[in-house]
């Protein structure tokens, strides 16, 4: 019988702090109920001391009680405990999670402190956490720039104070899997008690290893692994979900393990997360990227004719992405759009169904074929609720090659009614961002422009992505409409009501969540 790995999902907590990820509450409790969808084991659902809107967002998810155990991250102090623990404590089941660094570059450029401090400061944090809750997790930061003699005394030290599950941290992607299979092995012949608990590991991509490290952790003893959906995370990211389930999957016979992780939920979870934060999906992605289940080449399509195991180790169906392109059109009914929904993974409640397949009738009125990826771009930006305080209603664009293009757009504000401005550029997107900002009153610095076809055909939709700046934050947003111009302004405009969600949840307390999110492991 196969050993078990439990999967523990970062994703609203070190996946938020990637930037431009920010998400709202409505957001993040979305994507805590496909998480428990996929049936992860553990939701890491934020850092309920960085800001009070993180606090309530941590405490909506546990009260929700999805069904996974629900974390939150604190540092080695009273404090953060006390508000982890408040946040949590409405889940049936609940976790505190602390840490504190312990290489000796933190130690003295951080922390400013001694061996024997931080050994007292894990045990007095691990003990409080017991008190308030029987599931303990323990993180010494940077543990792969730690020296093992060191690292494996503040382990024990964490043990012996009640922690129930080590995680190992490789905070700045710096070892290689050979290298960590040997710190665990360490751990596991220096360290009494450690095969009581849950051995975590906790892996960043800063060279392009986070998974490949993760994989070596759990041959080495690691029982459980710390990931995000499309290993989105601080810098070059985390330790991606999809494809560390999919490796332990594919290669069982090797790994003899298992994770509980209903693999075929994959797919929309991606596409979700990717919605949400405006991070697109490299094509050539693992898993669950455009291309991985895409042969062009001749010698590759003659194979997969013959047998679909020459050259794919594992089915399209096993991620949740359906291999049927089934259109549908203007005459398609209710029933038949369901029923392609479901196909294609996603749970739409009946009022998100019915404004899905409202917007999918509209969509139909303008081109000829519906296609699964039109299908996936309503899904994506439809939820059943008002996104924010501006929803767009109407937009008139003029452009002449000698003269600049202008834009007429008219929102809808939060009673509903519609206000109206005309701005001018020099192309219709920049026209349409001006007006939108006199509207809003948000003027955003734009950095990065992408679009992309949703589907195929000269009457595809366009899925355009945007990163934007504004006061010193960046943000990043996705819009989509067979007209290119009005998918820029979705993405714009979702971007506008993102910054002013975050100015009603967060107010003056901004410039201490941001130093807040960045002493994390």
């Amino acid at each position: 019988m196969s050993d078990r790995v439990r999967i523990f999902d970062t994703t609203l907590r070190d996946g938020e702090q990637a930037p431009g990820c920010s998400m709202t509450l409505r957001e993040k409790l979305r994507i805590a109920k496909l998480l428990a969808e996929l049936n992860v084991d553990i939701i890491e659902a934020g850092f309920p001391a960085a800001s009070p809107g993180d606090f309530e967002s941590v405490k909506a998810i546990a009260d929700e009680n999805f069904g996974p155990v629900i974390c939150g991250l604190a540092r080695c102090n009273p404090g953060d405990i006390e508000k982890v623990h408040a946040a949590v404590k409405g889940a049936e089941r609940h976790r505190i999670h602390v840490f504190v660094a312990t290489s000796e570059i933190h130690r003295e450029h951080k922390l400013r402190m001694a061996k024997e401090e931080i050994i007292r400061s894990a045990q007095g944090a691990v003990r409080m956490a017991r008190e308030l809750c029987d599931d303990v997790e323990f993180s010494p930061e940077d543990a792969s720039r730690t020296e093992l003699p060191y690292l494996a005394d503040v382990v024990s030290a964490a043990i012996e104070a009640g922690a129930t599950t080590i995680n190992i941290p490789d905070t700045v992607g710096y070892t290689v899997p050979a290298e960590f299979d040997e710190l665990f092995r360490y751990l596991k012949q220096h360290v009494a008690g450690i095969d009581a608990v849950t051995l975590s590991v906790h892996c960043h991509d800063d060279l392009g290893m986070a998974v490949a490290n993760s994989l070596a952790a759990v041959r080495a003893g690691a029982r459980q692994v710390e990931c995000t959906i499309n290993g989105i995370g601080e810098r070059a990211g985390n330790c991606s979900l999809e494809e560390v389930v999919m490796a332990l999957k594919t290669r069982a016979e090797f790994f003899n393990l298992e994770t509980g992780v209903d693999s075929t939920r994959l797919y929309p979870a991606s596409r979700l997360v990717a919605s949400i934060t405006g991070m697109q999906i490299p094509r050539n992605k693992a898993v669950v990227g455009e291309n991985a289940f895409a042969h062009e080449a001749g010698i590759h399509q003659h194979g997969m004719l013959q047998h679909s195991s020459t050259y794919e180790i594992m089915r399209p169906e096993d991620v949740g992405l359906a291999r049927s392109s089934l259109v549908l059109g203007k005459h398609s009914g209710r029933h038949a759009f369901r029923d392609r929904v479901a196909e294609l993974g996603f749970e739409l409640d009946e009022f998100e169904t019915n404004r899905a397949f409202q917007e999918f009738k509209k969509l139909a009125d303008k081109k000829k074929d519906v296609y699964d990826g039109d299908i996936e771009a309503i899904i994506m930006n439809v939820d059943g609720k008002s996104t924010g305080p501006w929803a767009l209603h109407r937009m008139e664009v003029q452009t002449d090659s000698d003269a600049p293009a202008s834009a007429t757009v008219t929102l809808q504000n939060e009673s509903g009614e519609p206000v109206a401005a005309t701005a001018t550029g020099d192309g219709p997107v920049a026209a349409a961002f001006a007006a939108l900002a006199q509207l809003t009153g948000i003027h955003v610095t734009l950095h990065k422009f992408d679009l992309h076809s949703a589907s195929v055909g000269e009457d595809a939709q366009g899925e355009v992505t945007i990163t934007v700046e504004y006061e010193g934050n960046s943000y990043r947003a996705t819009g989509a409409s067979v007209d290119i111009v009005e998918a820029a302004a979705r993405a714009c405009l979702e971007v506008t009501n993102r910054i002013l969600r975050r100015q009603q949840l967060d107010g003056d307390d901004k410039p201490a969540r941001e130093k807040l999110s960045r002493a994390t492991i």
